[in-house]
């Protein structure tokens, strides 16, 4: 990169540090830190989501799904459609109005009003740990990106750079920080794809003809993908909606209802299919672009990294100063996420773990210095994981099938079904997330050398697992009551 580029760069990142300063001087107390007072309005939450949502991990990730897929790989980012819409007019009707009455800042508040404080505490647990592997997708994503672009940084440089960047600002500032910054990141990310990086590449490649000829036929069909990848993604983003710690962040920091609504509205549409195609759009350029042989020290592009070819390309064809722009409209969505699940896990530790354990009541400006404290620790821990692990959508979607096979039906029987019973509600946690956690470290295989069918994802399992406690421990549970009545 040029010196021109550079100087962009690391203006773009003092000005993201500069709103986290900012908005430090403006928390006053945790309820600020974590809700932003709640008060925002739908564009600016409706855009955080959709940057918090799609953001960095997924941006990198359906770069490579495009270099190793074709347009069919935006059949991803259509579940966060479905989920943004089904949430938006089953969810936040229940949950918003709860979350202003009792004042809730996180998600496993709600289990606690729901079923008991054992299984409140235990979801804590579940989506801090399922957060604190998010951040850390993105750091790794944020990292990949910096160092395939900037000469001379190594991967582990480029990580303890990129995460001590959003640990900062998420950590002095929290959420309206992290909201108002998601705006701009969105924002400048858009306009980068938009005005910069898709026409450039499109051009760079040699046109439609060039991609028509390189490309094999199905990189421009959306029927390149099976019914079991369908159902993998589904059963892993669908329900995240209903379960993500940064999502119920957003529906407590919205002015009413009717706010969060639009915002969910919002966000599903710019999810898919503007996100969507521009992610798989740019991967598909970057397959192009190896397969001729445009990139340094590359010779075959079926053994690359699928996820290095969005960033390799953007290196290779970009002029000064409009290489700067682009970076920094990449690092846009990286952040927007990072500091988003940073909030979430740390929201979790302070609010649904520490404050159960601690026997004295500590004031509102304890609590903020706790909660800074907190995200800080949490984001070191995030950016030493984040250096053990190789792939970003792989990292995201472990993170994901953990949560949502230990959280999603219990939340579901908590908002819906009127025999929902604590004991079920904390068995079924413990072992949907067990069994997916199992299954991923094992590979599917069980005892006795048996195996489940290896193109299923592990969290479908893991979900069929604490669907069926729920439903037979309840139905338990509300028998024995009535019978006992």
């Amino acid at each position: 990169m040029h010196t021109i580029d550079y100087l962009i760069f690391v203006v773009y990142m003092l000005a993201m540090l500069g709103v986290g300063f900012y908005f430090y001087k403006k928390n006053t107390s945790s309820e600020d830190f974590y809700v932003s007072g709640r008060n925002m309005s739908s564009w600016h939450i409706g855009l955080s989501v959709v940057a918090t949502d799609v953001g960095g991990g997924f941006s990198i990730g359906l770069g490579g799904l495009g270099f190793t897929m074709g347009i069919s790989g935006s059949w991803m980012l259509f579940t966060g459609l479905i989920g943004a819409w089904l949430s938006a007019v089953f969810l936040i009707p229940k949950v918003s109005k709860l979350g202003h009455q009792h004042k809730f800042f996180t998600f496993p508040q709600i289990f606690n009003h729901f079923y008991s404080a054992k299984v409140a505490l235990l979801a804590g647990i579940i989506s801090a740990i399922g957060y604190i592997g998010f951040t850390s997708s993105q750091v790794l994503a944020g990292a990949k990106l910096a160092s395939a672009t900037i000469d001379g940084l190594d991967l582990q440089w480029a990580l303890v750079i990129m995460g001590a960047i959003a640990v900062v600002y998420t950590a002095v500032g929290g959420l309206k920080a992290v909201i108002y910054t998601d705006t701009i990141q969105w924002i400048i990310l858009i306009a980068g794809l938009v005005f910069i990086g898709i026409p450039i590449a499109y051009n760079a490649v040699g046109g439609y003809d060039v991609i028509k000829a390189t490309l094999a036929p199905e990189y421009l069909s959306l029927t390149n993908v099976t019914w079991h990848q369908l159902l993998n993604w589904a059963v892993t983003i669908i329900p995240i909606w209903f379960i993500g710690m940064t999502l119920y962040q957003r529906i407590y920091a919205c002015k009413d209802e009717k706010e969060a609504k639009k915002a969910w509205f919002i966000a599903g549409l710019f999810e898919w299919p503007i996100m969507a195609f521009m992610g798989v759009i740019l991967g598909m350029l970057a397959k192009v672009a190896a397969t001729q042989g445009m990139f340094d020290g590359i010779t075959d592009a079926s053994a690359m990294d699928s996820e290095m070819g969005l960033p390799i390309l953007l290196s290779t064809i970009l002029p000064i100063g409009l290489m700067g722009l682009m970076l920094s409209s990449y690092f846009s969505a990286i952040l927007s996420t990072a500091d988003s699940c940073l909030m979430a896990a740390s929201g979790n530790i302070v609010t649904d773990i520490i404050s159960k354990f601690s026997k004295k009541e500590f004031s509102e400006k304890k609590m903020l210095q706790i909660s800074q404290i907190v995200t800080l620790s949490v984001g070191v821990f995030a950016i030493l994981l984040a250096s053990q692990m190789q792939n970003v959508l792989e990292l995201m979607l472990y993170s994901y099938a953990f949560m949502v096979s230990g959280l999603f039906v219990p939340v579901l029987g908590a908002l819906f079904w009127k025999k929902s019973n604590p004991v079920a509600a904390f068995w079924s946690m413990l072992l949907g997330g067990s069994t997916t956690i199992g299954l991923i470290l094992s590979g599917n295989k069980l005892p006795l050398n048996y195996s489940l069918p290896e193109h299923l994802d592990a969290n479908i399992f893991g979900i069929s697992v604490s669907l069926i406690t729920f439903i037979l421990l309840s139905n338990y549970h509300y028998k024995k009551n009535n019978n006992g009545i």
